[in-house]
């Protein structure tokens, strides 16, 4: 029987009232595993004023303190990732390893958030005039909210909530709604490592969930992953609303091997970049540039047989390097892409469509797809497909890749494969991404760096964890001092100026 999946506020598991509800499927069977509720708009303001009523006891607790329970969770999630990575892989689809290793790289943004003793130190300025001090201190904004995509159900929300929390204010959840259990997950470990009942909360739906955050008045940030034209219309709402807003869109993320490069790295580089996870990842590397013919040939001729040997299975087998897409619909849009693929004339090397496994006939596979000769008028160059499919497109010079890299409509990640030093520097410097990798493809920064893009993968001034989470989920008061000390200058009716 498929189980019911609710919200969490308030500290604890609230079955929905909305009538509403949306199936949950397990990507590798086709059969569906769960019924999750979508929230109505009312719902959302229940979890809002379990926000408000503990915002002011949470803002109170000192930053050590928060610290200690988000160390108490890190403990929580370092002795029961199997367990979610389990959960991840049943509702997502990804092979085992690749929920685990998600979940490790959200819990080091955990891990940074622990230092927030740290990193909300103020700054002071003795005598700015005579006998006059000023400081500043970062203060948190209040009730925060996070929206989350289906293809990182665990790191992308821990790109979040952790600084947010550490920050101290309350954080509203609004995980993907094709895979919401881990959300839940978390919010009991919190909970269970002493976080105030109402600090953290787990709204589950869809768009009416989406605009009830939006708009609602006590609401003061919003955090966003996902498509580039929701995130453009989540961060037009929000400003319109009087929100702070980091809204990460879409992705086209291209890696350019250059004639001197390490062939047998590049290639077991794309390999992973572009079918790890079947593709689902925003920082996917989706096209490959190889410079020059000689270059291009030699490319395909060490990748083709890559991609056909690529062991696509169902996340639970040990042996699976990809496991199915994450819905049925979204495996007819990757096929679709596929379709107009070869009707627009690209040389298609490797078809992964009607891929049939036995035992798993019903699940939302594709194997790996490969294309050749992809030029940059077609949309499988132009849009996100965020499934496993390549293109090549070959270029004749270093300045020719770089160009088609800064013309594209997204600046999310890229990639330059090479060994001269002086290519990779200029690649660095003038490349119009905003992640760099230099022999690295998906060079997804560390938590204690900021993540995000450039142009239309992101909507907003400030990328998300690290320094700059801390930034975004605080604001700045600076406070201007001075005693009094028997000095009498009599009113003055001009601007102060601290002679």
């Amino acid at each position: 029987m498929a189980q019911s999946i609710p919200h969490y506020i308030a500290g604890r598991r609230v079955e929905g009232t909305s009538g509403r509800s949306a199936p949950v499927f397990n990507p590798a069977t086709g059969l569906q595993s769960g019924s999750v509720a979508l929230a109505a708009p009312e719902e959302v303001r229940a979890a809002v004023d379990a926000a408000k009523a503990a915002a002011p006891g949470w803002a109170a607790t000192t930053p050590l303190r928060r610290a200690r329970i988000l160390n108490a969770f890190l403990r929580i999630m370092e002795e029961r990732i199997d367990s979610l990575s389990a959960i991840i892989t049943a509702e997502h689809g990804k092979v085992l390893s690749d929920a685990k290793g998600e979940i490790q790289r959200g819990m080091e943004v955990v891990e940074f958030a622990t230092g927030i003793p740290q990193m909300l130190k103020g700054e002071i300025t003795e005598d700015v005039g005579t006998k006059v001090d000023s400081y500043g201190v970062r203060q948190p904004l209040g009730i925060v909210a996070g929206i989350t995509p289906f293809n990182f159900p665990a790191m992308v929300p821990m790109w979040m909530f952790p600084v947010a929390l550490a920050c101290g204010n309350c954080f509203i959840l609004k995980p993907s709604e094709r895979d919401p259990s881990a959300a839940l997950v978390l919010a009991e470990w919190l909970k269970e490592a002493g976080l105030p009942d109402g600090v953290f909360n787990v709204v589950n739906g869809d768009k009416d969930a989406v605009d009830a955050l939006l708009h609602d008045p006590d609401i003061s940030a919003i955090s966003f992953v996902g498509s580039t034209p929701i995130a453009k219309y989540i961060y037009e709402t929000a400003a319109r609303t009087g929100k702070r807003c980091q809204a990460l869109g879409g992705a086209k993320n291209h890696m350019i091997i250059m004639p001197d490069a390490d062939l047998d790295q590049a290639v077991d580089a794309l390999m992973g970049a572009a079918y790890g996870s079947a593709g689902e990842r925003c920082m996917a590397v989706s096209v490959a540039v190889p410079v020059g013919e000689e270059t291009a040939n030699a490319l395909m001729a060490k990748l083709e047989p890559k991609v056909r040997a690529l062991k696509v299975g169902p996340g639970t087998d040990p042996e699976a390097e990809m496991g199915p897409l994450v819905t049925r619909q979204h495996l007819d849009k990757v096929s679709g892409y596929v379709d107009a693929g070869v009707a627009e004339g690209a040389t298609l090397v490797v078809d992964g469509r009607g891929l049939k496994l036995q035992g798993y006939e019903d699940g939302y596979f594709i194997g790996g797809t490969l294309f050749d000769n992809v030029t940059p008028d077609m949309r499988i160059y132009k849009e996100e497909i965020f499934g496993p499919v390549l293109a090549v497109l070959r270029a004749d010079s270093f300045a020719t890749a770089a160009t088609l890299i800064n013309e594209h409509e997204f600046g999310n990640g890229t990639a330059i494969f090479t060994r001269d030093g002086d290519a990779a520097r200029e690649f660095a410097h003038d490349i119009k991404v905003g992640m760099v990798g230099i022999n690295v493809p998906i060079p997804v920064p560390m938590a204690f760096h900021s993540f995000g893009g450039w142009k239309a993968s992101l909507f907003g001034d400030h990328h998300m964890h690290g320094p700059e989470g801390v930034r975004f989920y605080t604001r700045l008061k600076t406070i201007t001092t001075r005693w009094p000390t028997g000095i009498r200058a009599g009113a003055e009716f001009v601007m102060p100026t601290m002679k």
